[in-house]
Formats: structure tokens, sequence, C-alpha cells
């Protein structure tokens, strides 16, 4: 029988504990989806608190003005959408029949002479518009706001978690210094120089990377802009700032703002001097963000290829829903200094030898 020596049995204890909270974490994701995203918020608005704190401000009033001026940024790029769809819906209910009439005189003869039968039933697509998009955004969410007793356990999970998340993020910011104390005071003595080295390298990949993606995300807001205004797209701002600011979703941000910059492109010019132009922009910004910003900005810190990126997106969005796609990066930069020193640790072993 093998025996295990002493930093062998640490090493499986701590990867039994790590196996017990990833389960856990599976377990209780719906509760502690709003906890999660508070305390990855915290340790992100932690430095500003205390740079507040530092100028002789109260710690209360330093959290109270930190966590309001976050949830003004949020309402604010929220506020840049609105205008896009209030604007775009009654464009589309206009614009809607016309594109499918000349999809079936422009297109389909097109597509015949290539062997694909394509018609577009225009009379069933005339009528799907004018039932749903008959109305103005204000109507839409009265819609949704008076359907609350179909889904009302969603509503109030949404409302709640709304709610619930302000609230967990100012006493995590208020009590931060203190959390911070009472964890670090659970590490055994005798670990406290392993486990501050992981921590100070957790803290310097996660410090790098949250300021270098800042940098991309003003950069790109300001291209976006800049460069559909020059293409003459009058939501050139809103759809610019709006695809700037999303791309800290990687992947979807980006897409989104693809997609609203197509339909407005489609609904202002209607002719593919919208599409191409969309293309070209957002072309021309993605080569910027990939070979330029990121490189420069960010570089590899994170330490994930494209691939593992989606992987990340995916399973943490099954876990936490939306939320887990927001915090899928950074803590998939934890996992990644984690698994980087037991990497070390199992070279260094005599497990084998």
């Amino acid at each position: 029988m093998m025996t295990l020596s002493q930093p062998q049995r640490t090493a499986l204890a701590w990867a039994a504990v790590a196996i017990a909270s990833a389960l856990l974490l599976w377990l209780l994701a719906p509760v502690l989806a709003p906890f999660i995203t508070a305390a990855v918020l915290a340790y992100a608005l932690a430095p500003a608190v205390q740079a507040l704190v530092r100028r002789r401000l109260p710690r209360t009033v330093a959290v109270l003005l930190v966590v309001l001026l976050f949830g003004l940024a949020l309402m604010a790029l929220l506020l840049l959408v609105l205008p896009i769809l209030n604007r775009e819906i009654p464009a589309l209910r206009e614009q809607i029949p016309a594109l499918a009439k000349l999809a079936n005189d422009k297109l389909s003869p097109w597509l015949a002479q290539h062997g694909v039968q394509l018609q577009l039933d225009t009379a069933s697509i005339k009528a799907f518009v004018l039932k749903y998009l008959d109305a103005n955004l204000e109507d839409w969410l009265a819609t949704v706001l008076s359907s609350a007793r179909i889904g009302g356990s969603f509503l109030l999970a949404f409302v709640g978690n709304a709610v619930l998340l302000p609230v967990v993020l100012f006493y995590l910011l208020h009590d931060w210094p203190g959390l911070m104390a009472r964890a670090w005071a659970l590490v055994p003595p005798a670990a406290r120089l392993h486990v501050g080295g992981f921590l100070t390298e957790c803290d310097t990949m996660l410090g790098q990377y949250l300021r270098g993606q800042l940098l991309v995300m003003l950069a790109l807001a300001a291209y976006y802009s800049i460069a559909l205004m020059l293409a003459r797209f009058d939501l050139a701002l809103p759809i610019g700032v709006f695809t700037g600011l999303a791309v800290f979703i990687p992947y979807v941000g980006f897409g989104l703002g693809l997609l609203l910059a197509l339909l407005a492109g489609l609904l202002q010019f209607a002719s593919l001097y919208g599409v191409l132009a969309v293309a070209v922009v957002f072309g021309v910004g993605q080569l910027l963000e990939s070979f330029v910003l990121t490189p420069r900005f960010v570089g590899e810190r994170i330490g994930l290829s494209p691939l593992m990126v989606i992987f990340a997106l995916l399973a943490f969005g099954h876990l936490l829903g939306f939320i887990g796609v927001l915090v899928a990066l950074p803590l998939s930069a934890l996992a990644v200094v984690a698994v980087r020193r037991l990497h070390s640790a199992y070279l260094a072993s005599s497990l084998f030898r």
C-alpha cells in the first residue's frame, strides 16, 4: 500500500475542498449568483472606495458614492440602447415588408439560377409585422409589465436580484478591509507564504486585465462612434458607445453591437450600402481589437486561448446564466493561476519517484 507524504496529503485535501466547493457552487448557483456578482464587483470597485477614504471621506459616504456612480453608469448604458429600439421599431414596421418584396423580386431569381429556391410569403410577413411591431417601445414595456402574472416567478426573481445586488455590494464594500482580514486569519500560518504568493499573482493578473480591458473598451467606443459617423449613420453615437463598452462581454457584446448596426444600416439606407458600411467598420474594428488594442493593453495576461474563452463563457453561462457570462473571464483568470501552481507542485512532487 502506497504511503502518501504530508505535502501529498495536504494537496489531496485541498483538491477535495475544491471539488466540494465546485459542487456546492453548482447546486446553489441560482441563489449565489447575485452574491458572486457582488463579490466580483466589490473587488473591482474596492480601490476606488479606498482612494476616497484616503482623501478623508467617511467610508460609508465613499461606498455610497461609488455604488451610486456605478449604478448611474449601468443606467447610462441602458439608455444608450432604448433610443435605438425606440427609433428602429417603427422603422422595422415600415421597412420589413418592403425588404421582403425586394428579396422576392431581386434575390429569388438570382438564387434560382444557382439551384436554390427561395420564395418569401410577403403577406404573412406583413401580417406578422403589423401584429407584433405595431406599437412603440412604451407599449412594448407596458405589455411586458402587464404579463407579469404569467411569468411572475421569473419577474419576481429578476426584481429581487436587482434589489439584492446593490445591497450586497454596499455591505461588501463597507466591510471589505475587515472581510479581507478575517479571510486571511483563516489561513494557517505555515501556509501563508504560499497563499500570499498565490493571491498576489491573482491580484496582479486581474488588475492588469481589468485596467487593460477598460482602455480597450474606451478606445473601441471612440472608434466605432467616429467610424459610424463618417459612414453617415444617424445612430452612430449610441451604437458606437454601446458596442465599445459591451465588448467587455467577449463575443456577445460585439455580436449585439453588430446586430444593432446592421439593423440601423438596413433601415436608414434601405440598400446594400448600409450592410457594406457596417461590414467595413466592424471588420476593421475587430482587426484593431485583436491585433492592436488587446495585445497592447491586455496582452495574454489571462492566459486563455480563444477556444478556452468560448468554453469558459458557455460553462459559466450554464452555471450562473447571464451573470456567469459577465464573471467568466475574471474567474477563469484565477483558475489559470491555480492550475499553473498545481502543475508546478505536481512536477516538483515525489509521487512518481
